[in-house]
């Protein structure tokens, strides 16, 4: 009988244990999604950092285009291309270099700013979606 107590002891035991590894995978996968919205945050304030520090051509548009992760554009011409090629090199490297990691900056001529980050968020797990998106507005 004591035998009997003790293996129905070990199998609570091991559902417990199972039960805490479900709960420390879920946490694992949500902080990884947390992780990527901060990180795109923190590029959606570089960029317009960059901005500031170039406000004549930021106001003129030059930087208002849409970049690609793992097709960044030339860093040749202007200060705002290089400033556009570093920016998406730095999406690629914090957000994963894909076809589904885009960056848009739009501003006006008054320096009102809204810029967009869309990337794969499918790592979330339960609740997760393919496509995020961070939308920073500010104003130069």
């Amino acid at each position: 009988m004591g035998l009997i107590e003790v293996m129905i002891a070990v199998l609570v035991l091991s559902i417990g244990f199972l039960g805490v590894g479900a709960l420390l995978a879920m946490s694992l996968s949500t902080n990884n999604s947390a992780m990527a919205r901060s990180m795109a945050t923190v590029n959606s304030y570089s960029i317009l950092d960059a901005m500031r520090a170039d406000l004549t051509n930021a106001k003129a548009g030059n930087y208002n285009t849409t970049v690609i992760a793992n097709a960044c554009p030339s860093a040749s011409g202007s200060l705002a291309a290089f400033q556009l090629n570093a920016w998406c090199a730095q999406l690629g490297h914090d957000m994963g270099a894909e076809a589904t990691t885009k960056g848009t900056v739009n501003c006006d001529n008054v320096g009102e700013c809204t810029i967009t980050i869309e990337f794969d968020d499918s790592r979330a797990g339960v609740g997760g979606g393919k496509k995020q998106q961070v939308i920073t507005k500010a104003i130069l």
